[in-house]
């Protein structure tokens, strides 16, 4: 063989070798991983096995809670009907229970009703006894009094009635009494330190109403010719220039203090100047008219810082300059209004209310007074609507319109104000009043009080303002004297107008005579 066949042998016998080694190789990897295999599968099998096993034992143990826990629930809810078969039960012993109660009550309300039935029927016999028996009385009255059933029965009516009066007025004498009592200690109390608190001065004035001249002869420039001056004079100042026979005196006529006194200085500049004409005229009213309004601000202004106040209206605050020309019964009614204020203020602090306030409302209460006369209303109803259009709160507005009972006071600070007022104007010595008006002012008081039936004889004394009225024993009692005073000052309230109050005193006299033998 050659060399080459050689080696192809070689390489063949080797690869068979080769194949044959790799084959006994598999063939023990395969026995060897057979026999892994098989001890794996047996360790799987022993595994599911006990999972197995621990499955049932826990399927076991829910098994058994969840019946634990079902016979837990049925002990529970035979119990809960055991307990309520029990409560039922008892409701149904408690329910006969009242049955049989209601069936006693229902026999019990018959047997009362059979009672009451009974009762009604002997008391309907028994009134009608009565009412037979009272037309017999009835019958037998009349027949004893000579009166009807009507005229007796008016008659017992009218006696029932004055009783009651009788009874009612004891009892308004004894609450009025008390009542008065009281008040009149804390009201005395309350103005006498109030007007002992303010001590004005008490100054009278008369409005100028008359210029002085020192020669006759400027009667008739201030005439002019044809009486182009006066007729001037007149329309510019809106006043009544008098020219008569008076020697060394003019006067002027107005219902505008105001107007008054700025013509007043108008003439007075007129004749120290020595020009006057129209032109003349009314440059010096203007420039008159100009300085008196800043006088009439200045006095105001003075006033509101007097009583401690501020923040009022120009237009307000001239006013009150302006009453400074105002006087009623010759009392000043700048002062009068500062009195008033003062007062008012000190009423309120004993009372524990705004000062501040009451000052404010009693300083402006008049200024009414000095607007225009065209001006509807009386001065506190119009001085009222002024100072509400200029910017004062609805408490002050409502004092100044009721102080004079315009409108009905209803607020404390309304009663101060007019109580200021009226003992400002009522101290003595304040005002002067003409004799024709107090003698018509107690002639009308009198007239008044004679009108009532049982007044023997009536006294207006203290200038009108207490009237005593003596009355007839046999028309009036004791009682009824005290509903007859009642009666006579409201009747003097709703008839007469006047300052502060008036006492009405009754007086019934009673005699006893006696005879000796």
């Amino acid at each position: 063989m050659n060399p080459m066949m050689m080696a192809v042998i070689g390489v063949v016998v080797g690869a068979v070798i080769a194949f044959v080694a790799l084959n006994i190789k598999n063939t023990a990897a395969q026995k060897t991983n057979e026999n892994g295999a098989l001890d794996i599968l047996k360790k799987a099998q022993a595994e599911a096995e006990e999972v197995r096993k621990k499955a049932q034992n826990d399927a076991k143990n829910i098994v058994r809670e969840e019946r634990n826990q079902i016979d837990h629930e049925l002990e529970k809810k035979k119990k809960h009907l055991t307990d309520f078969e029990r409560g039922l039960t008892k409701k149904e012993v408690a329910l006969e229970q009242k049955t049989e109660q209601t069936q006693k009550d229902a026999d019990r309300v018959k047997a009362k009703e059979t009672e009451i039935d009974t009762r009604v029927v002997k008391l309907d016999a028994e009134i009608k006894k009565n009412v037979e028996i009272q037309d017999e009385l009835a019958n037998k009255l009349t027949q004893v009094a000579g009166l009807t059933k009507d005229q007796a029965k008016a008659e017992l009516i009218a006696t029932v009635e004055e009783e009651a009066k009788v009874d009612a007025a004891k009892k308004v004498k004894r609450i009025e009494e008390e009542a008065n009592e009281e008040a009149e200690k804390r009201a005395k109390r309350i103005v006498g330190i109030a007007i002992q608190r303010f001590a004005g001065e008490y100054v009278a004035e008369q409005t100028i109403s008359s210029v002085e001249i020192a020669d006759d002869g400027v009667k008739g420039r201030l005439i002019g010719r044809e009486g182009r001056n006066i007729r001037a004079f007149e329309q510019i100042c809106g006043v009544d220039l008098i020219i008569d026979d008076t020697p060394g005196i003019v006067t002027i006529s107005s219902f505008n203090v105001v107007r008054k006194e700025i013509s007043r200085m108008t003439i007075e500049r007129l004749i120290a100047d020595g020009r006057i004409h129209p032109a003349k005229i009314e440059e010096f009213y203007e420039k008159c008219k100009h300085e008196f309004e800043s006088r009439l601000r200045e006095l105001g202004e003075k006033a509101q810082m007097e009583i401690g106040v501020h923040g009022m209206h120009p237009e307000i605050l001239k006013l009150i300059g302006a009453l400074n020309w105002r006087t009623s019964y010759t009392q000043n009614q700048y002062q009068h209004a500062l009195e008033t204020s003062f007062l008012a203020g000190n009423m309120a602090a004993e009372l524990g209310l705004n000062v501040k306030q009451a000052r404010r409302a009693g300083l402006i209460h008049d200024i009414g007074k000095v607007l225009d006369a065209s001006a509807e209303g009386s001065h506190a109803v119009i001085g009222a609507d002024f100072a509400k259009k200029y910017g004062e709160s609805p408490d002050i507005v409502h004092a100044i319109r009721a102080h004079h009972d315009d409108e009905k006071p209803e607020s404390i600070l309304a009663h101060l104000v007019a109580a200021g007022d009226a003992l400002s104007g009522a101290r003595p010595g304040a005002r002067k009043a003409l004799k024709e008006s107090y003698v018509s002012r107690l002639t009308d008081i009198e007239k008044i009080v004679n009108s009532f039936e049982g007044v023997h004889r009536s006294y207006a004394i203290s200038a009108g303002r207490e009237v005593r009225v003596l009355v007839e024993n046999e028309k009036v009692s004791d009682e009824q004297t005290i509903m007859l005073s009642r009666d006579i000052a409201r009747k003097i309230e709703q008839e007469m107008s006047y300052p502060g109050t008036i006492k009405v005193s009754v007086i019934r006299e009673t005699r006893a005579v006696g005879i000796a033998k």
